[in-house]
């Protein structure tokens, strides 16, 4: 089993296609340039004597050593023993608002989006021995990470999300709550509880329905929403202004009564955030008075760090890079010829 000691450094495998688009613009920056020194015939005679192929294992071993400098700041670790572990907890899912709504920030200073993403970051770094997924919705709901107890992953998989990650717009409460139920395994006798983070718009029907189903399979609902009575304007995506219905801009408020019942239909509760604890002290007591069950999954322990092979690698290719010529090696030429 490989886990990652810094996986937040993970990240920086994004920058390898910038790297490979630099070094393209670089070669085409580089010719262009020598002809404002050189004549043209003197800059192809020059360009005789360069060996392409050579040139492009160079900038390879120059991509592929940054590749595993990147992995070794990662600092993969292996699991050498296979034990069982076993610690009292419940099994949550956050579903997550990922409707055009979230990104008003009029109301609580912050978008309701980055507040709820903090909120949930929070609850993630406060949770012992539970297991947690992610269902992210807006008109549509989705699994965005299965229930699992690897905290690490659970908060990678959260900073990736936005309100691009769907494209089907609008606030299905009760596809969220119908997606959430099915991430649990009902089979097993842990509690389960779904929490819900949204403004509560919600624009389809069916979600008390729904509510009163994941109810009577023993699944309670605890509603976190995010937003004042007062609303505000939802700003446009990757532009200046604000989002209008018929020429008027948009006003978003939170469905208060609406999250109350849909919290009581749940045998949960609803906890409106404020700007300073956004209701987390709430939330951690209404997850702490639920009655947690042994969990006992398999767990690889006793786990050692190779970070040190990744730099390795990454030095040799380096020192390898630099031993290649860009130029052409006529003795090989003679000596093949042989």
């Amino acid at each position: 089993m490989i886990k990652f000691g810094h996986i937040e450094y993970l990240f920086l495998i994004g920058l390898i296609p910038i790297l490979i688009l630099l070094i393209f613009l670089f070669r085409r920056w580089q010719r262009k340039t020598a002809l404002n020194f050189t004549t043209e015939n003197l800059q192809n005679n020059l360009y005789l004597r360069k060996s392409d192929i050579r040139e492009k294992w160079k900038y390879t071993l120059q991509i592929l050593a940054v590749l595993f400098l990147i992995l070794g700041l990662t600092n993969p670790q292996i699991g050498t023993n296979l034990k069982e572990v076993k610690r009292d907890g419940i099994e949550m899912v956050i579903a997550l608002d990922l409707s055009n709504s979230m990104l008003c920030k009029d109301d609580i200073g912050l978008s309701r989006l980055r507040r709820s993403k903090q909120a949930i970051s929070e609850l993630i770094d406060n949770l012992k021995g539970d297991r947690i997924g992610l269902v992210v919705f807006a008109g549509e709901a989705y699994t965005q990470l299965p229930i699992t107890s690897d905290y690490s992953v659970a908060k990678m998989f959260l900073n990736t999300v936005n309100t691009e990650t769907i494209e089907t717009q609008g606030t299905n409460l009760s596809a969220a709550i119908r997606q959430s139920v099915k991430s649990f395994d009902l089979d097993n006798e842990f509690n389960k509880s779904i929490i819900i983070i949204t403004d509560g718009e919600d624009h389809e029907e069916g979600a008390l329905q729904e509510a009163k189903l994941a109810a009577e399979k023993g699944i309670s609902i605890q509603i976190l929403s995010v937003g004042d009575t007062n609303g505000g304007l939802i700003p446009i995506i990757n532009g200046k202004g604000y989002q209008k219905f018929n020429g008027y801009k948009i006003v978003t408020k939170p469905n208060f009564p609406f999250l109350d019942t849909l919290s009581n239909y749940g045998n949960g509760r609803h906890i409106n955030a404020n700007d300073s604890e956004f209701g987390l002290k709430q939330l951690f007591k209404e997850i702490s008075e639920i009655e947690k069950k042994e969990i006992s999954t398999m767990k690889f322990t006793d786990y050692s760090d190779r970070f040190q092979l990744f730099l390795f690698i990454s030095l040799f290719l380096f020192l390898l890079e630099l031993s290649v010529l860009k130029i052409k090696n006529n003795l090989i030429k003679k000596w093949m010829k042989r």
